[in-house]
């Protein structure tokens, strides 16, 4: 498991059940769910650099898209829309990716 030793098996599973339907997908719900949010930002990066599966440094749209596979590799992908909504929310700079400095600002923002 890319997670072991940070997130609960219980916790991912949960996370991932919660959000199967297409289009329920909240990143700040799942972050919640899976104990990212109250984790520590030694976590965060390490959980950043098991999403960005290019190690090109950044999380692109193509790597959102399987965002929950990351967590649970019978996840289902993401939609177009919660793809997109999550890179809005996450690529505060405009430049179409994901830095790690953005991924751990997007699991500070917990309003």
């Amino acid at each position: 498991m890319a997670f072991a030793g940070m997130l609960s098996d219980e916790d991912i599973k949960a996370a991932v059940q919660a959000c199967q339907a297409p289009g329920t997908f909240s990143y700040k719900s799942f972050f919640v769910q899976v104990g990212l949010t109250n984790s520590s930002e030694a976590n965060w990066k390490n959980v950043f650099v098991v999403l960005d599966q290019d190690k090109s440094g950044y999380i692109e749209e193509e790597e959102l898209k399987l965002f929950l596979q990351n967590f649970s590799p019978g996840a289902r992908e993401l939609t177009v829309a919660e793809t997109k909504a999550l890179m809005a929310a996450g690529d505060k700079d405009g430049d179409g990716k994901i830095g790690m400095e953005e991924f751990c600002a997007l699991l500070k923002d917990r309003e």
